[in-house]
């Protein structure tokens, strides 16, 4: 299986509030011996808190530290003049595929999200296009149907399904084949799998590329016929220790704190988790760690 696991990658901020570039190229390189790809500028990223010229360096220096080929740009915006300016300058940057979230803030109807996504595609017609369904963090619901239509009119690659609507991972990718449907649930990469799922785009494994890679090499070798279920249920059982700890940027930030990747400070209202999560976050990175 390739092209299984991307990270949603954070943004690392330095103590000042600035973007710490050179972490960044760190964080890149490091997830890039591990994992498929990257989701820069994402929700994780943070975007909403960075202005156009830094989503494009994080974009560009991802592009340059990992290629083209393995990372998917979040142009996504409010609004389609926004999402168009960056997804052009994205596509000149090199980016072979750019994702967009819904519009978010006011509401949008149907044919509005539809001429949203026809504008992106306009503007960078040589990458592929992956559409961010997020209903909890835009307000926007897009029933499968909808989506189903929408990939259709626009000609999407793929898409990203997160929160609830992750849920409609199967009946998607079951009447669109062709469209690569990732799971934001990092929770079950088996069950995202055998629903016809392409994988998982997850916040966590950018603190945990380890544990999401190893399940994805495992359940690899028992698809092709490799009796590894023990295996399987091991690196499932480490999954589920990393998801018993819950789901937040502050949590992943944390995580990478330890992992050396400091300050790791956030622009935006992020909640820190308390000393004992912090405690078992120390102890899951300390378990990864190779021996002396």
């Amino acid at each position: 299986m390739a092209d299984v696991v991307f990270a949603a990658v954070p943004t690392p901020f330095a103590a000042d509030g600035s973007v710490d570039i050179a972490c960044a190229r760190r964080l890149y390189e490091f997830l890039g011996d591990r994992i498929d790809g990257l989701l820069v500028a994402g929700t994780t990223g943070e975007f909403p808190s960075l202005d156009e010229d830094e989503r494009l360096v994080l974009i560009d220096t991802a592009i340059d530290v990992l290629g083209p080929d393995r990372i998917i740009a979040h142009i996504g915006a409010p609004d389609a003049y926004h999402a168009v300016r960056l997804a052009r300058e994205a596509a000149l940057l090199g980016a072979s595929r750019i994702a967009a979230i819904t519009p978010y803030y006011l509401p949008a109807s149907p044919a509005e999200v539809t001429e949203y996504y026809l504008r992106i595609r306009e503007a960078a017609p040589e990458a592929g296009l992956y559409a961010y369904i997020f209903p909890e963090r835009t307000g926007l619901t897009v029933a499968p149907q909808q989506f189903c239509e929408l990939a259709d009119a626009v000609g999407l690659s793929g898409a990203k399904f997160s929160g609830v609507a992750a849920r409609n991972v199967a009946e998607c990718a079951a009447a669109l084949p062709g469209v690569r449907i990732f799971s934001g649930d990092d929770s079950d990469l088996a069950g995202t799998l055998r629903a016809g799922g392409a994988g998982i785009i997850s916040a966590r494994t950018s603190a945990f590329p380890e544990v999401f890679a190893g399940l994805s090499a495992a359940l690899a070798a028992v698809a092709g016929g490799a009796n590894l279920a023990g295996e399987v249920a091991a690196r499932q059982a480490d999954v589920a220790a990393i998801a018993g700890l819950g789901q937040s940027i502050g949590l992943v930030k944390e995580a990478l704190r330890v992992r050396g990747f400091g300050p790791m400070t956030a622009r935006m209202a992020v909640a820190e988790p308390d000393e004992a999560t912090a405690a078992r976050l120390a102890e899951l990175v300390k378990s990864l760690e190779p021996a002396a």
